[in-house]
């Protein structure tokens, strides 16, 4: 197998945890047009897909309307609602540290990738950063995968794409990378395990003993 040198991380639900605030946001929008006909488990199919494709499903005629309100709540509510995962911070710190090229591949738009990031000094250890903006084809289209590859400059059999949708590892598989889901993914484990990645992180800290990668002491 050829040596990872390279690591393509999902943002949210899977280095910062912004559940919170994606389904407050979904709530929020969806009982402003459709007063109590949504639940929170009603929205947890939306967390993955662009919110274009989410609400473009549900009211052709208002998408943009939606998009508009939503994304207002989203960044008035980002700090107080993102917290970060358990050994997110150490892991990538020590990756970085044994020099893996590091990318965020995301469906968000860059500035609010980057909010993300610095709220939960994440920041500092990316390489590049290819978000909704930057593409023309969001995942699970390859495209924005190896895009980020392309500006590492390494190839996809050399690379892992970390998530926890499907988006993440259907993704890695239509660029060639090998794939990680994560266990604590809001859609549950089963349900990426059903997309057959080639490992599992039941924490973000696994990741170090699939590289064979000694963790470092804060």
């Amino acid at each position: 197998m050829t040596k990872i040198t390279t690591l393509l991380f999902d943002l949210d639900g899977t280095l910062i945890n912004t559940n919170e605030l994606i389904i407050s946001s979904f709530l929020h929008t969806l009982n402003h047009y459709f007063p109590d006909q949504y639940k929170r488990e009603d929205v947890y199919p939306f967390m993955g897909p662009t919110l274009v494709e989410t609400f473009s499903g549900i009211d052709a005629e208002r998408t943009e309307e939606m998009i508009a309100r939503y994304r207002k709540f989203n960044l008035e509510n980002h700090d107080m609602l993102v917290t970060e995962f358990t050994g997110v911070f150490e892991t990538i710190r020590t990756l970085k540290e044994n020099n893996f090229k590091l990318a965020i591949v995301s469906t968000k738009l860059r500035d609010t990738v980057i909010k993300g990031l610095k709220l939960t000094n994440l920041y500092p250890f990316f390489d590049t950063i290819v978000a909704l903006d930057d593409v023309t084809h969001p995942k699970p289209h390859p495209e924005p995968l190896l895009k980020a590859l392309q500006e590492v400059g390494s190839k996809p059999e050399e690379a892992m794409m970390i998530g926890d949708n499907f988006h993440d590892i259907e993704g890695g598989k239509n660029a060639g990378t090998l794939t990680a889901g994560v266990a604590w993914s809001v859609k549950g484990k089963g349900f990426l395990q059903s997309f057959d990645p080639d490992y599992m992180l039941e924490a973000m800290p696994d990741l170090l003993d699939i590289l064979k990668i000694g963790v470092s002491e804060k």
